[in-house]
């Protein structure tokens, strides 16, 4: 049995809830696009958000706990009574040695995950990114740069997976020439989605070794999505 799919050719501009025609092209032909930015749509839903640890903070050890007192160097928590499920797009980390004498590596960077979270009673409001203001969230999200604990946490962290970034690092006859560059690395894990933090779940980068010779910036981006 054949089906007749009818259309409009050219653009539309419908408003919410209406039914147009779906976009043909001037040979007949059915138009499908991504249309805007990648994340248009989410941002203009405000439901697009972010945190980052601003520059330039110097790891420190406590990092690399996974109880109350961790402080990550970027992290979300999605209280018990959210309506929402945070869905992760994207996690950066940049790393550089901030001394001019062998640095300690901070070991790998990596994603910590905790459920069953309903007294926290730190954090900070996200930053919105259709409004740029600190609003809109149902999260609080945590950052190295604003020391921040993840106080009240019920259940420790587990560490889950490790992020794709790679650890900068240098030769001590090299860092400690005079004029020499201080070396930095950065990495993007594109998630897209596929990482979830339902309502009580913590999510926290953090490094698993002690050393405050590196400092880091880092960005987590996620969309909130109604259940």
């Amino acid at each position: 049995m054949d089906t007749t799919i009818l259309g409009q050719v050219g653009p539309q501009f419908g408003a919410d809830g209406a039914t147009p025609a779906a976009r043909m092209g001037r040979s007949a032909e059915l138009v499908v696009q991504e249309l805007h930015g990648r994340f248009y749509e989410q941002a203009f839903r405000n439901n697009l958000y972010s945190v980052a640890c601003q520059p330039v903070t110097a790891l420190a050890s406590t990092t690399v706990l996974l109880t109350a007192s961790a402080q990550p160097i970027v992290g979300v928590w999605n209280p018990l009574s959210s309506p929402v499920n945070l869905s992760i797009l994207q996690i950066m980390v940049q790393d550089m040695i901030n001394t001019v004498t062998t640095p300690a590596l901070p070991g790998a960077f990596v994603i910590a995950a905790s459920t069953g979270n309903g007294l926290l009673t730190a954090g900070l409001a996200p930053f919105n990114r259709k409004t740029l203001a600190s609003t809109g969230s149902q999260a609080k999200a945590f950052t190295l740069s604003t020391a921040s604990l993840l106080t009240g946490l019920t259940n420790n962290l587990v560490v889950q997976e490790v992020l794709d970034v790679p650890i900068a690092h240098v030769l001590a006859s090299t860092i400690a020439a005079i004029n020499s560059p201080i070396p930095g690395t950065v990495g993007v894990t594109n998630l897209d989605g596929d990482l979830i933090v339902p309502p009580g779940g913590v999510l926290a980068v953090l490094n698993t070794s002690s050393t405050t010779a590196h400092s880091v910036l880092a960005r987590i981006l996620w969309e909130e999505v109604l259940i």
